[in-house]
């Protein structure tokens, strides 16, 4: 049962910490192979996974959060999903730690995304759910990668 009061995410850990995306955005979940490398691009981006047969532009969210670049471990997955954006849907596999769980938040518990405290740019932040052992961070996938990022993996992507 859909009810507009709650979200389902997928979260999944960086590090420490625990970051969430929409289920609505996540085509899949696979285990991590190194994607075939591309030259030139920008430092977060690793090349191009094969996702039945479409080479798709894959990057590594934990540099591209400002975050220092980690050996892929048992752990280590690529999320695939699909962005809208204003004139296209952009595919794009995200490097991640690992996947912790699919997860249903009431939307009354996600706070607004903190000015200072937080060590990622806010900007990529829609909101923090508190839990137990902290804060999940929701964050919008779209705005993490400008429209120049974008044109720059632009020619390697696959848009729908």
């Amino acid at each position: 049962m859909n009810n507009q009061h709650e979200i389902q995410v997928v979260e999944f850990g960086i590090g420490e910490e625990v970051f969430a995306v929409p289920v609505g955005l996540v085509r899949e979940i696979l285990d991590h192979k190194p994607p075939f490398q591309v030259p030139n691009g920008p430092d977060y981006f690793l090349g191009l996974t094969d996702v039945r047969g479409q080479g798709v532009p894959t990057v590594d969210l934990r540099v591209r959060l400002g975050l220092p670049a980690a050996e892929p471990t048992l752990s280590t997955r690529i999320l695939i999903l699909d962005i809208p954006l204003a004139d296209r849907m952009l595919s794009l596999g995200v490097v991640i730690d690992k996947v912790l769980s699919v997860a249903t938040i009431e939307t009354a518990r996600i706070e607004n995304a903190p000015d200072i405290g937080v060590r990622w740019n806010s900007d990529y932040i829609t909101g923090v759910v508190r839990n137990e052992g902290g804060f999940i961070v929701i964050i919008d996938v779209a705005s993490i990668f400008t429209a120049q990022d974008v044109q720059q993996l632009h020619p390697m992507a696959k848009v729908a």
